[in-house]
């Protein structure tokens, strides 16, 4: 098997789960956004340890490294709870394929940054409003019907936006994995924060939701971005955010298969055309470009 295609299997499992994950992050919300968030990112940032020294052998961070991990942790502790709490209200299918719309929000946000915009993905705008249409608002209702969590997953997916962003930005210049390590920790800190002001952390709730607690502090934030860092090395951009966009479907499947949530007709082609939004903006542009 050569490095590409490993590479590709790479990524394609991390979409796999981060699309399960969903699932999990539903079922930990009992014992609260902010407790779940704090507890899964120290989970990350243990998981990542023997990663560092496997990959780099020490643990010392340049400032960099450090200012990209604490920027991007902000981003990521603001995303990963307003996503949180969207999932009080509704459900892992529906979240995924809401918060997948960064997809086409990232090269909107970089029209802001001198980068032009092309009749492609004004379609993929289009495709993608009215996708989300189908998806949140019930037939013969209106926007005042909107559910509560998917706003708060439309908010999530602008959040995320700006987490990839920053992630654009530094990662080329800083040691990634370090990076990610970092950007745990400071979620985990701000979460903690939160934690303490708004919740009350409470032991038996944490045992009753400790396996899928379990499953997204290991599996989803600690092993999951770790093999994306890996797996992007070696897979061409386009390709690659292409495939873990797949989280979206991911995320449909498991709510059916692990709880029963059944979608509607008209989610169903929501779904299928905030999908094929994401498809288009990944597209390969022009004649030259290769994906």
């Amino acid at each position: 098997m050569n490095i590409k295609t490993r590479h590709t299997i790479y990524l394609f499992v991390t979409a796999m789960i981060w699309g399960a994950a969903f699932v999990a992050q539903s079922a930990g919300n009992v014992m609260g956004p902010f407790t779940f968030n704090c507890l899964r990112n120290i989970l990350g940032v243990l998981v990542l340890i023997p990663f560092i020294r496997f990959f780099y052998g020490d643990l010392r961070i340049d400032r960099l490294t450090l200012t990209g991990g604490i920027l991007c942790g902000f981003f990521l502790f603001l995303a990963s709870n307003v996503q949180q709490m969207g999932l009080l209200y509704t459900t892992p299918g529906k979240a995924g394929f809401i918060t997948a719309s960064y997809m086409i929000l990232v090269p909107i946000v970089g029209i802001f940054f001198g980068k032009r915009i092309s009749g492609r993905i004004l379609t993929a705008v289009v495709l993608g409003a009215l996708g989300l249409y189908f998806l949140c608002i019930p037939q013969g209702e209106g926007f005042s019907n909107v559910n509560r969590g998917d706003l708060l997953c439309m908010g999530c997916a602008l959040l995320f936006t700006g987490h990839i962003m920053c992630i654009d930005h530094f990662v080329p210049k800083t040691q990634g994995v370090k990076m990610s390590c970092i950007q745990f920790f400071t979620a985990a800190v701000l979460s903690g924060i939160l934690m303490l002001l708004f919740e009350t952390p409470d032991a038996a709730a944490v045992k009753s939701g400790l396996v899928p607690l379990l499953y997204a502090g290991i599996m989803s934030t600690g092993v999951a971005y770790s093999m994306q860092i890996v797996g992007q090395n070696g897979v061409d951009p386009s390709v690659a955010a292409l495939i873990l966009s797949l989280e979206s479907c991911f995320a449909v499947l498991a709510g059916w298969v692990l709880m029963h949530n059944a979608m509607s007709t008209r989610e169903l082609a929501g779904c299928a055309l905030m999908f094929g939004a994401i498809i288009l903006t990944q597209l390969p542009q022009g004649g030259n470009n290769k994906a």
